[in-house]
């Protein structure tokens, strides 16, 4: 880390709660703002005017005007290795993991093959503002290897785990309870709190594994109290009616895991589309999280996720691209997304609960609120400058955008990677728009 002080000037905004809870107090925005950095924290954050008066003479200041700088994105649900096939045609989820997915995942095992792809693949994220993800890897180690060695290098903080999977899959994808055991302990002890970096036991979904093998990753949870859990739930209906084949002593999908140890605070399940009050109850109950995943729940006709469900039982939601179901490494383009679903669901979006879900929101969902998530003094200084006239489009209709609300609800509409302008990663450069930086696949 640089004993350096930095200064930032613009327009800035970040949350410091729920705005579904208390939208008045809930977020602070400085129409003229500066972010202090001192050693890739956040020292000062206010009113330029204000933060001037004390700031050095020898700081650097840089300035980012027709734009907002606001804590990076926080992508609480993704799939590094199927980056490569985004966009995939025509199946919905179990059909699409047997199509497309499996046989991508295969050559992970190569971790030659997979170090590329996770430069590719974090490259991506930086461009599209996102600082911190929670990460599926492949049943390979080697796929986990290469990602946190790419992430070490570029100081990220990121989550990741090896896929466990031992049932209902290709041979050359499944591993057995015992291995995925010995190898996620493997994995645990060489990277888990190694810099910024965190581990995740990541069985794939409860189809994938037998009880046996849900069990020991229930035994990892327990020797390893600090990392996460990372996996599916209740995504597609014809998976929930497969797990109930599968689990007929189970009292619902969420039972499934609950059995087996897998419901803590750090615990955090992608999709949870098909939940009865039982199942929101039980994960408010255990501050397990849900990942909101709008691109691929449309994309692979999966459903609508019920926000103000979770909402009401009080469990704390992520944002989730979910590539390569999800269509976009864009958390804006996500953002788009959710508000159809929502307004699908006859509910409204607002904007400042779409970059709370982006922000803040996420960092609690991963229990990483301590560290990221805003501009609280003393948290890491990862955060991104979005731009107001990043198309002509945009430029025109924020010309007509009467409050800072109005203009964030355009950026959600409107915005996609074009619209990021710089992301900083601990105070530091990582992705310059006029610059970019392209990763050789």
């Amino acid at each position: 880390m640089n004993n350096t002080t930095k200064a930032f000037r613009g327009e800035i905004l970040h949350f410091l709660s729920d705005p579904a809870q208390d939208e008045s107090n809930s977020y602070q925005y400085f129409s003229d703002g500066m972010l202090v950095v001192k050693n890739g924290l956040v020292d000062k954050v206010g009113n330029a005017h204000d933060v001037l008066l004390d700031l050095e003479d020898n700081v650097t200041i840089t300035k980012y005007d027709n734009g907002i700088m606001m804590p990076g994105f926080v992508d609480t649900h993704i799939h590094f290795p199927q980056t490569e096939i985004i966009g995939s045609y025509g199946e919905q989820l179990l059909e699409w993991l047997d199509t497309y997915t499996f046989p991508t995942e295969a050559q992970f095992g190569d971790k030659d093959f997979a170090l590329p792809r996770a430069q590719f693949f974090l490259d991506q994220l930086l461009q599209n503002g996102t600082t911190t993800a929670l990460v599926f890897g492949t049943v390979h180690p080697e796929s986990v290897d290469a990602f946190f060695e790419r992430a070490e290098k570029m100081n990220l903080r990121m989550i990741c785990g090896k896929v466990m999977m031992d049932r209902n899959a290709p041979d050359n994808l499944t591993d057995t309870a015992q291995s995925s055991y010995d190898e996620s302990k493997a994995l645990i002890e060489k990277w888990h709190g190694k810099g910024r970096l965190h581990y995740a036991v990541t069985p794939r979904f409860a189809p994938t594994s037998t009880s046996e093998q849900l069990h020991k990753a229930g035994d990892l949870l327990k020797e390893y109290p600090d990392v996460f859990m990372h996996t599916h739930l209740s995504e597609n209906e014809n998976e929930c009616a497969w797990v109930k084949d599968l689990f007929p002593e189970c009292e619902n999908y969420l039972d499934v895991y609950d059995q087996h140890g897998l419901l803590s605070k750090r615990s955090v399940f992608a999709h949870g589309i098909h939940l009865c009050d039982s199942e929101y109850q039980r994960l408010s109950d255990t501050d397990s999280s849900l990942s909101y995943c709008p691109t691929s729940n449309l994309f692979l006709g999966s459903g609508l996720f019920n926000l103000k469900k979770a909402e009401q039982y009080n469990v704390d939601v992520g944002l989730g691209t979910d590539v390569g179901g999800g269509t976009s490494f864009s958390q804006l383009q996500t953002l788009n997304e959710a508000y159809k679903i929502q307004q699908l669901r006859g509910e409204k979006l607002n904007a400042l609960k779409s970059f709370f879900l982006a922000t803040l929101g996420g960092a609690q969902a991963l229990d990483l609120d301590s560290k990221i998530g805003n501009f609280e003094i003393g948290k890491e200084a990862d955060f991104v400058v979005l731009d107001y006239q990043s198309t002509d489009l945009m430029r025109v209709r924020m010309n007509n955008a009467k409050d800072i609300l109005e203009k964030l609800f355009v950026m959600t509409t409107l915005g996609d990677d074009r619209a990021i302008k710089a992301t900083y990663v601990m105070g530091e450069l990582m992705h310059d728009r006029e610059a970019p930086t392209k990763s050789a696949l």
